[in-house]
């Protein structure tokens, strides 16, 4: 998964680099999308290349196998929500940024209910699966460092010294699984942007005792 971090450490990426990106992206979005319609136990690497439009060999450039292509979608949203910070207005409050930034990623444009509920499905997929245990935990501790950046350059703060942009990006890690969880547990569809305010609402001020 270094290719990412790679392109965030050099400034903007070349177009080398973006097309790596863009690939490893294909790559993860036709794994999920597979799984989601025909099960785990149904879906190849073979059918996932072919489904990405691109050859076997590529996909091993990437990815060892469907777990890490599965996972690899975890990080490229939180460099994307790390990116939306850093571009939100210099006088808006971190935790509003932040909220934005995530709303921004966690929530599908499309909120018809098909698209919720296949959604909802991949997400169920990516949690149940063992096979995908240690890859999620491998793609959320890169993706936590990378927001921390954003968050130190943000705040500027220290990101070797200071506690505090690793600490916040920790933060809005869990919160945003506690949010994902709860819309994804929930008997009745429940609106996952809904859940992420009422999140950031009480981190922001501070998790008060109800």
């Amino acid at each position: 998964m270094a290719p990412e971090g790679e392109a965030r450490t050099t400034g903007q990426p070349g177009l080398r680099e973006r097309k790596k990106r863009e690939t490893r992206v294909a790559l993860s979005q036709a794994a999920i999308r597979l799984c989601v319609l025909r099960g785990w136990d149904n879906v190849t690497v073979d059918q996932i290349a072919a489904e990405a439009n691109v050859s076997v060999r590529t996909f091993r450039n990437y990815f060892a196998g469907k777990a890490e292509a599965i996972a690899a979608s975890h990080l490229e949203r939180m460099l994307r929500v790390a990116d939306d910070l850093l571009a939100r207005p210099a006088g808006e409050g971190l935790w509003d940024s932040l909220l934005h930034a995530v709303l921004g990623q966690f929530v599908p444009p499309d909120n018809s209910a098909s698209q919720n509920e296949r959604w909802r499905e991949g997400v169920r997929l990516m949690l149940t699966e063992p096979a995908l245990s240690g890859e999620i935990v491998k793609a959320n501790a890169a993706a936590q460092q990378e927001l921390a950046k954003a968050i130190a350059q943000r705040t500027g703060t220290d990101i070797e010294r200071d506690v505090y942009p690793e600490l916040v990006a920790a933060v809005v890690a869990a919160g945003s699984a506690v949010a994902v969880e709860r819309s994804l547990r929930a008997d009745d569809p429940v609106q996952l942007g809904a859940v992420l305010a009422q999140v950031f609402e009480q981190l922001a001020a501070g998790l008060p005792v109800p």
